[in-house]
């Protein structure tokens, strides 16, 4: 039997990408269930995984019980890597 080599690799390519979408759907439910923000604008504002992480730990840090000067410390640690999610994020709300 021969392997259409080809066609395996689209459907392994349309199983990633199914896969893909259905954990982003996730990924945007688990944060709208904790904002007021929608899955929809969730999706909009951060339409990659790596976003989603990144605003998963900014909130993190902002959530935190600690006080607001190590909480301001930890974000003055994360800017580089945080700050274009706190960007997204400010233009959305205003």
């Amino acid at each position: 039997m021969s392997i259409n080599w080809e066609e395996l690799e689209k459907n392994i390519d349309v199983a990633i990408q199914a896969g893909t979408d259905s954990t982003n759907k996730k990924l945007y439910s688990k944060i709208s269930s904790v904002t007021r923000l929608t899955d929809e604008e969730i999706s909009e504002m951060l339409p990659d995984e790596a976003d989603v992480k990144k605003l998963s730990k900014l909130m993190t840090i902002i959530k935190s019980a600690e006080n607001d000067n190590i909480k301001v410390k930890k974000l003055a640690d994360n800017v580089q890597e945080l700050g274009s999610i706190a960007i997204k994020l400010i233009d959305k709300l205003t």
